[in-house]
């Protein structure tokens, strides 16, 4: 018996890019839309209405923008992941979403088969997005990032994990995937996933972007590495 598809909700108030997306998830057989919003305040409702997977969400959106729009969604119970729709030139804005609880980010002028493959891969909550730009974003984070920059912040203390956890988290926070890091560590991959799955209940982390966070905040890997 196949998996049911991943539900997803498109968040735009440019009709042409929400179109152009929904007709491609159309054609696959593992996505599926169940709503469409215009603004951040119909997505906090059409997110609650239909209960989705992954929410697809613009950021400059009038009234109530995806960042704020974001938060209102991932602050309940049973929350779909959001995928962060973004451009190079606004990482203000992708810090702020990172503070909402978005799960992965996608680039607006990717072409529409690489977007699909980012909502599967947020559904799942198995690897980042674009790892060399998710994680340069995060490293800014970390440090401090934005317009407004806060002081450079000592490294956190990371307690009640193994050190074979460590490794893995280390691991996470530069980017690897679980094959990536079974291989690393010369464990089998399911391994690599048991291992990423304690770290997750540990930490009390949601998804790998947080993992990552974690990774920087206490020190595992340097914004520099």
């Amino acid at each position: 018996m196949s998996a049911a598809p991943v539900r997803v909700l498109l968040v735009d108030d440019q009709p042409l890019i929400r179109s152009g997306l929904r007709v491609l998830i159309g054609e696959t057989a593992d996505l599926e839309v169940v709503a469409e919003a215009g603004t951040g305040a119909e997505a906090v409702e059409r997110a609650a209405a239909h209960g989705p997977d992954v929410v697809v969400m613009d950021i400059r959106m009038p009234g109530m923008d995806g960042i704020e729009a974001t938060r209102r969604i991932t602050g309940g119970p049973d929350a779909p992941r959001v995928l962060v729709l973004t451009t190079f030139d606004e990482d203000e804005h992708v810090y702020g979403a990172l503070r909402a609880g978005a799960s992965g980010f996608a680039v607006k002028d990717m072409a529409l088969e690489d977007i699909l493959a980012a909502i599967r891969v947020v559904a799942a909550g198995d690897a980042l997005i674009a790892p060399g730009v998710t994680r340069r974003l995060i490293a800014d984070f970390v440090r401090g990032p934005g317009p407004d920059p806060a002081p450079a912040r000592a490294p956190r203390p990371l307690a009640g994990v193994t050190d074979r956890e460590r490794q893995v988290l280390t691991l996470v926070g530069q980017g690897r995937s679980n094959a990536e890091i079974a291989e690393e560590l010369y464990i089998s991959v399911a391994t690599a996933k048991a291992h990423v799955a304690r770290l997750f209940t540990k930490l009390g982390a949601r998804d790998r972007v947080q993992l990552v966070i974690t990774a920087y905040e206490t020190g595992l890997v340097s914004p520099s590495g």
